[in-house]
């Protein structure tokens, strides 16, 4: 594949016909002998990944061909030469899920098939919305999902991202996902859909540097607010300890940690990591 598209969108762009993981892959590359020459930006792709990972020490896998996996480098820096604040790193995985969302809300409202012998007005809208803190769901069911590295010298990180392109019903890895060619009933290209997920990702990347990682004032916390659905949700999550904590999802604050209202005491709690399930009740 050529990806014409989604090298324009990048540093640098490398497509391997498979890998074992691309953030693996392009940790080597951007720690390597060869470092300087995987700038800002650099993209390592493949349709064919065999030993993907996922939050929480979970697998990714997908048949070859009809996902894709994604790994962007990001070489932060701020336009003064300053560092920028620790803080501001924990917004990196939202701001590449919002990137997502918008890149994946885009396809499957331009890409949906009608269909036949239904009004348009009566076609069910599909909502794209993310999940706190980097998933990326269809009506409820994963499409996508993102877990970020820091780079061993921890002058970086590597953003890597899942998308479920052309599973079919019997590729899914759970019964709560989904792909792109199940909900628009068509193929989109993986050019396509790659390039606006760079585009967006790159737009809200350097917004948020010429902010100085200032999430208020780059924009990019009211953004992830208005696409993730978590927020004003019920939810439970899981916490790393291993206790649960239940209740309403409220917002973020200024580190993008999830501000949760306690269901037993109405208490306000900051979430920065769990595992998260909606409820429905």
């Amino acid at each position: 594949m050529e990806f014409t598209l989604s090298r324009e969108a990048s540093g640098r762009f490398e497509f391997l016909g498979e890998a074992g993981s691309t953030n693996d892959v392009l940790v080597e590359h951007a720690t390597g002998t060869d470092a300087a020459a995987w700038p800002d930006l650099s993209v390592v792709v493949t349709d064919n990944q065999t030993r993907g990972r996922g939050r929480l020490g979970r697998t990714w896998l997908a048949p070859t061909g009809k996902s894709l996996a994604i790994s962007v480098l990001l070489r932060p820096a701020l336009g003064d030469g300053g560092q920028l604040p620790v803080d501001a790193f924990g917004w990196f995985p939202l701001l590449a899920g919002a990137a997502m969302t918008r890149a994946v809300r885009s396809v499957v409202e331009e890409f949906t098939v009608p269909v036949p012998d239904v009004k348009e007005e009566e076609i069910p809208r599909h909502e794209v919305a993310l999940k706190w803190p980097n998933d990326v769901l269809i009506d409820g069911y994963k499409v996508s999902g993102i877990l970020s590295e820091l780079l061993p010298n921890a002058d970086g990180l590597i953003i890597g991202a899942g998308l479920n392109v052309a599973l079919d019903e019997h590729d899914l890895p759970t019964l709560t996902s989904t792909s792109l060619l199940l909900v628009t009933r068509s193929e989109p290209d993986p050019d396509v859909v790659l390039a606006r997920y760079l585009t967006e990702l790159s737009r809200l990347y350097r917004s948020f540097l010429a902010a100085g990682g200032d999430p208020v004032a780059s924009g990019l916390r009211a953004v992830v607010s208005e696409l993730c659905g978590t927020i004003d949700s019920p939810v439970r999550i899981e916490l790393p300890g291993g206790d649960d904590l239940v209740g309403l999802a409220v917002g973020l604050d200024n580190n993008g940690r999830l501000i949760v209202r306690d269901r037993s005491d109405g208490e306000l709690q900051a979430v920065a990591a769990g595992d998260v399930t909606h409820l429905r009740y």
